[in-house]
């Protein structure tokens, strides 16, 4: 499968995609759940915590004054993984607390890190879409071990936007970054996510990395341009305006 139009903008995931899944899920997660219930409790009366404490009550349906059991709750989404937005958020205020300390950086792979300039330099839009919160986003490409690489994109989306596997979602990241949908390239290791973009009328690049697929790229039959990395990724772009 290739890439026949002409491409302006990409949107692209980061877990599995951009940065190994390895990451978030043996060093982000476990520092959140972590520190989640310290963090809280030191920080609950400060309106951005409040906020999306108040968020898991009405979600969870838990009294919004009982820190312990939103603690509960908080922690049973980490381990099921549930996409809940207050709990990215959340997650996003305490991995902030550990970028700033140095505990860790963001891992992001070298061909990906090549591509994306590569791609900015030739004034292609660049924008992120994650379950994991706007906040987190910045935060994770601030504090890469390439150092700060936001001035490469030029905006984030989340699941304020809408669920990933959704296909108005990516309409709606069509209308906000004013792009015909046929001309955005989105990347992504989830082929459900790639599905709703391509219904949405984007352009699509399945990245099965060996490092965090058991998918062999070269026997994968798929409606889906596919990809071991980015240096695989070809197709045709348009600097237009």
């Amino acid at each position: 499968m290739r890439i026949d139009a002409l491409i302006r903008t990409i949107v692209t995931d980061i877990e599995g995609t951009t940065s190994s899944i390895s990451f978030v899920k043996e060093v982000l997660f476990p520092y959140a759940a972590e520190h989640l219930r310290e963090y809280i409790l030191e920080h609950r009366t400060e309106r951005p915590v409040r906020e999306q404490l108040n968020a898991v009550a009405e979600l969870a349906g838990i009294p919004s004054h009982d820190t312990k059991a939103l603690i509960k709750q908080l922690l049973a989404w980490i381990d099921s993984d549930t996409k809940a937005t207050p709990l990215k958020s959340l997650q996003g205020m305490i991995w902030q607390h550990g970028y700033r300390k140095g505990s860790y950086q963001a891992h992001i792979y070298a061909d990906a890190v090549q591509s994306l300039t590569q791609w900015h330099d030739q004034k292609l839009g660049l924008y992120v879409y994650s379950s994991g919160s706007v906040q987190a986003q910045k935060l994770f490409f601030e504090h890469s071990v390439y150092g700060d690489m936001r001035p490469l994109f030029s905006g984030y989306f989340d699941t304020t936007t809408g669920a990933k596997q959704d296909e108005s979602s990516y309409r709606s990241i069509a209308a906000t970054v004013g792009c015909p949908a046929s001309e955005i390239l989105f990347l992504s290791d989830i082929e459900a996510e790639l599905d709703a973009a391509k219904a949405a009328g984007m352009q699509t690049y399945w990245i099965l990395r060996p490092a965090d697929s058991s998918l062999n790229p070269d026997e994968v039959q798929s409606p889906h341009s596919i990809a071991a990395n980015f240096d695989d990724i070809q197709f045709e772009f348009s600097d237009r305006l």
